[in-house]
């Protein structure tokens, strides 16, 4: 089994503890278990209001050297290798308390922090999981840096990586998760890298205080002179540093030759739980990096609330007789030529109703709205939705054909997308709360093929004829 078809959390709370990679100050992170749907939230423990940043794509600050989450002032940095073990042993729920603005670096691995899960169990909450499910190919690309990531569809969720640094130690490198059940062995403990040059650099902008011979791995992409070793010894604090025939500093084992990408996989899981929600996808990453991984993260985010939204899209059979007809709901709703403007019903149930409107080049309207450039007009999308809600609220009621609806209010409403002679208006609205002394409260959304077109919320109030 690849993915939990259920929420997890954590048995009980568990501490660890170490210095941030970039500030060098102690911090204490503990992962403490949460209700399912809370998904995974930080709370700065050390600030005066205890503020929680909720782990999402749209809480991101900076991807610079890592990725940093903010709210307002209270910000965590370095949070994707903790999040990249929560994704990898499958934790939905999950609040991280950290009284410090730096997550630990620890070894510069996942490892620690999956040792810590695994320490204390997970909880199977049997609410069920909300998995996005790709069922065609979603593609990022930076021509700058040459950078591309893809999501293919899959029946698990599997992630390969490609780096290429055009550095002769490293050379291309490439790395393949192909289940989740080898991420704890394969993936969690691989190590952060840095080339010296970047090293340098860092250190002279006053960053990585807290980086350390022991939670990296150093990369010298250049033959270094005995002056070089010296003067980047005293950067370092380090009596004396020495790069072996790898190319690596002081000799550091790798634990696997291909460690670099496997690192850079370990970084796209962790970024990519900023999305929400597990994926259930193949993904492809070319040349990823922090900045990368957030966007692609972000367009995940965007087409899922897409699809959620279609997922209400009405599935209508062009041979099915219609539960109304025109002439039939003209006896429910006073509306008539050319103010009629739903042709069928052809769903009606106890939460929603769902009606259409064929849009032609000979409606009324077009005489003085955009002539030679038909559009239909979004005040009467909203009024068709309105009808069709009518429709269902006036079937209701006894004695049907004697009552009337007003509009009370019209909220958050959004027009997305042209209606042009041709289209046919699909007409959906859904009951948000029971009908109450006559006010009638639904959500509208109006869909032209697989867009919606227009949606928002419509109050009536349904009066009856003196």
């Amino acid at each position: 089994m690849n993915l939990y078809k259920t929420q997890h959390t954590l048995n009980s709370s568990v501490t660890i503890s170490g210095i941030g990679l970039h500030l060098g100050k102690e911090a204490s992170l503990t992962m403490h278990p949460a209700e399912p749907g809370h998904g995974i939230r930080f709370q700065r423990t050390d600030l005066e209001d205890q503020p929680i940043i909720v782990a999402d794509v749209g809480k991101v600050f900076s991807t610079r050297r890592g990725t940093t989450l903010a709210l307002q002032d209270a910000t965590v940095s370095t949070v994707e290798h903790v999040l990249s073990a929560l994704a990898g042993l499958q934790v939905d729920n999950a609040l991280l308390t950290i009284d410090g603005p730096e997550v630990p670096i620890l070894d510069g691995s996942a490892a620690p922090f999956v040792d810590a899960i695994k320490s204390v169990g997970l909880l199977d909450q049997e609410e069920e999981r909300e998995i996005f499910v790709i069922t065609d190919p979603i593609r990022y690309t930076d021509e700058k840096t040459g950078t591309e990531i893809t999501a293919y569809p899959s029946d698990q969720l599997e992630v390969t990586v490609m780096i290429d640094f055009e550095s002769h130690v490293l050379g291309q490198q490439y790395a393949r998760l192909e289940t989740l059940e080898r991420y704890e062995s394969d993936i969690a403990p691989c190590r952060t890298f840095v080339f010296v040059h970047e090293l340098e650099y860092l250190l002279d902008q006053d960053l990585i205080k807290g980086g350390d011979l022991n939670n990296s791995i150093v990369i010298a992409d250049k033959v270094l002179e005995e002056s070089e070793l010296d003067r980047l010894a005293a950067k370092l604090g380090k009596p004396k540093v020495k790069v072996d025939g790898e190319g690596i500093v002081n000799n550091t084992d790798l634990k696997y030759k291909n460690e670099p990408a496997r690192h850079k996989l370990l970084d796209v899981i962790g970024d990519l739980a900023l999305f929400g929600r597990p994926l259930q996808a193949k993904i492809v990453a070319r040349k990823p990096g922090h900045t990368s991984n957030v966007a692609f993260a972000k367009m995940l985010k965007d087409i899922y609330r897409q699809h959620k939204k279609l997922r209400g899209l009405p599935k209508i059979d062009p041979n099915a007789p219609a539960v109304m007809n025109a002439e039939e709901i003209k006896k429910l709703i006073p509306h008539r030529y050319p103010f009629l403007l739903v042709d069928r019903i052809v769903e009606l149930n106890d939460d929603f109703v769902v009606g259409t409107k064929c849009i032609t080049s000979t409606e009324s309207c077009f005489q003085g709205h955009f002539p030679g450039n038909p559009v239909f007009p979004g005040v009467l999308q909203v009024e068709a939705l309105a009808q069709t809600g009518g429709v269902f609220v006036l079937s209701q009621q006894e004695d049907p054909g004697n009552w009337d609806t007003y509009f009370i209010k019209i909220d958050n409403f959004k027009f997305k997308h042209l209606v042009t002679p041709g289209d046919t208006l699909i007409l959906r609205m859904e009951l948000l709360t029971p009908v109450r002394r006559g006010i009638c409260h639904m959500y509208g959304t109006a869909y032209v093929g697989n867009k919606i077109v227009s949606e928002g919320e419509l109050t009536a109030q349904i009066l009856k004829r003196k």
